[in-house]
């Protein structure tokens, strides 16, 4: 953890000594009370934290917030088929690390159903992952995600944008590198899942708008073609 986040209604609470931050504080800074730590607010700013005292009811810190506010991630949309459970968790983690505003899960012609209702989504578990990616970053921002949702719907949800890319590893699309895309406009990114879109989902992305395009000649993971192309948008839009 590059900076540890809370919740506001964490901040007059004490942090018990089984959550994985006070583990953090405790056995990997091993810092004692009288020491003081960077923390976040989550989606607000950043700030100190006073280590008060450590007792049976947890650890007791007293928190104190810079007035200025990190800007929110650059306004990119991710659009990515539901695969495993195991690779979604990289997927948040990855992608909450890289900075994005927004993330449509969606259910695929190819993909399988029931990873909608896996314990990922439904437990909530799966905004632990984009704080942790947050927290990796230093960063106290995480993104919106929906989950589940059809892939028609998600062309709706994204169709006030003018920048829309679909990959798909197609020998007629061109290069991520070859797009022109414009640094000061929203962007959507779609990804498909292990099994990649289906022609008649490609034909979707067409009438809605998005361009096709692909990384390269490798047939990538899901969750490193996320990573891959998410870098090759942020060097496009100046962001790195």
């Amino acid at each position: 953890m590059n900076l540890i986040l809370f919740d506001a209604e964490e901040t007059d609470k004490p942090i018990p000594l089984q959550d994985e931050r006070a583990q953090h504080i405790l056995n990997l800074l091993k810092l004692k009370p009288g020491d003081r730590l960077r923390v976040g607010l989550l989606n607000g700013p950043k700030g100190c934290a006073f280590f008060r005292r450590a007792g049976s009811d947890g650890l007791i810190l007293d928190f104190t917030w810079e007035e200025q506010v990190e800007p929110p991630p650059d306004p990119l949309t991710l659009i990515i088929g539901l695969s495993r459970p195991h690779t979604n968790q990289k997927i948040l983690q990855q992608a909450a690390a890289i900075g994005v505003r927004r993330m449509l899960f969606v259910r695929t012609e190819l993909g399988e159903g029931s990873y909608a209702a896996s314990k990922l989504w439904v437990s909530g578990e799966y905004k632990r992952h984009l704080i942790l990616g947050a927290q990796q970053a230093r960063s106290t921002h995480i993104p919106v995600v929906e989950f589940g949702t059809p892939l028609w719907i998600a062309m709706h949800l994204v169709e006030d944008i003018s920048q829309k890319i679909v990959l798909h590893h197609d020998e007629g699309a061109p290069r991520l590198t070859r797009i022109n895309i414009l640094k000061d406009e929203s962007i959507v990114l779609a990804i498909g899942a292990e099994r990649g879109w289906t022609e008649n989902e490609m034909a979707m992305f067409r009438r809605n708008g998005f361009s096709p395009a692909m990384i390269g000649d490798r047939v990538l993971r899901t969750e490193t073609a996320v990573v891959a192309a998410l870098t090759l948008v942020k060097a496009a839009i100046g962001a790195w």
